[in-house]
């Protein structure tokens, strides 16, 4: 297991000297925040962000993420162009040796949360999700109101999108996925990197989009569309963790050595399709960390691993849910679980 850390670049409040003195992390989960969605990435451009990184004293671990065009999620004609300027971005990754890639397929809005700073019981304050408060949200302010995405639509643009998905149900979502993969899987297989696609966030459709990264069957269905070993995913817990119908460490067991990338955070479920984040250890959420690693420890599992998601503790602002004080406390909690494991089975 690599133990990981993401650092948003220069605009991030934390640094990688910060990063740095986190016991026993030595991988960064990073991007290039300011490409255009669908522009192809230099290997100039990735390669200075590589050499930041090792000026650290770090190692490049995961782009997270290069994301995906919504013409190709929709099928539109112009798609092959776009899926050819990704492919020139796994290119750059492979001749810089950086080995994972975490993507996501989720239609216009990525990861959502209806709530920033919920206050928990100790004083600290998380992300949470309410069914209920994200149908009251009006769309056609735009998206500036949500957190989360690289792109913010403003109304003109945000509400064009949304009727043109009224046309793509599941299925023929699962479909441009798969003319997806069948491009861009071959690219990664060649240039040496691991694809690694993120679950939706929730694991459920939300204003009526579809979204089908959600459970043990559709990660299943995903690894079988190109049977490659480089199209596997990233198992984000907290991601599937929000719905009480997933067992993520039988997942684990089923998926195997097509987990490239994990995403090791807690939720608590507190009703129907309602949870907040918190702490990492195992008593204070729903997830059971302990026995999800225990099924990576036995598949072998090697990747990078990162906190993901943390509480704003100790007075600390900034970006939510990225806070440098909990999520360090967090990686260092599973180091820990990581190292009995680990010794448990010699």
């Amino acid at each position: 297991m690599i133990p990981s850390f993401r650092w948003f670049g220069a605009s991030d409040p934390i640094s990688l000297a910060h990063i740095r003195q986190i016991p026993g992390v030595t991988g960064v989960v990073s991007a290039l925040y300011d490409v255009p969605v669908g522009d192809a990435w230099s290997r100039a451009r990735l390669g200075t962000l590589k050499d930041q990184v090792q000026d650290a004293g770090l190692r490049l671990a995961v782009v997270e993420s290069i994301p995906v065009h919504e013409d190709i999620k929709l099928g539109r004609p112009g798609r092959d162009r776009l899926i050819e300027n990704y492919c020139a971005s796994i290119a750059s990754m492979g001749e810089l040796g950086i080995p994972v890639l975490c993507y996501n397929f989720m239609p216009v809005f990525d990861w959502t949360r209806t709530d920033l700073a919920m206050r928990l019981p100790d004083g600290s304050t998380a992300l949470a999700y309410d069914d209920r408060a994200l149908a009251a949200i009006d769309l056609s302010r735009g998206t500036g109101e949500l957190p989360g995405w690289a792109t913010a639509y403003s109304p003109p643009e945000l509400q064009p999108l949304l009727a043109a998905y009224h046309h793509v149900d599941a299925e023929q979502l699962w479909d441009n996925l798969g003319y997806f993969l069948e491009r861009v899987a071959p690219a990664a297989e060649q240039a040496g990197v691991r694809l690694a696609l993120h679950p939706d966030d929730p694991p459920w459709p939300i204003f009526g989009l579809p979204r089908i990264i959600t459970n043990a069957r559709a990660l299943e269905r995903l690894v079988a569309l190109v049977d490659s070993p480089a199209n596997g995913v990233t198992f984000c817990t907290g991601s599937l963790g929000a719905s009480p119908e997933n067992d993520l460490p039988a997942m684990v067991r089923r998926l195997g050595e097509r987990i490239h990338f994990a995403h090791c955070r807690n939720v608590r479920i507190t009703g129907e399709r309602r949870f907040h984040e918190t702490a990492h250890p195992s008593p204070c959420g729903s997830v059971d960390l302990f026995e999800v690693l225990r099924a990576l420890r036995d598949v072998g599992f090697a990747g990078p691993m990162r906190p993901d998601h943390g509480r704003m503790i100790w007075g600390e602002t900034g970006r939510p849910g990225y806070g440098l004080y909990d999520r360090a406390l967090g990686v260092t909690y599973l180091q820990g679980l990581w190292e009995a494991l680990s010794r448990s089975a010699t």
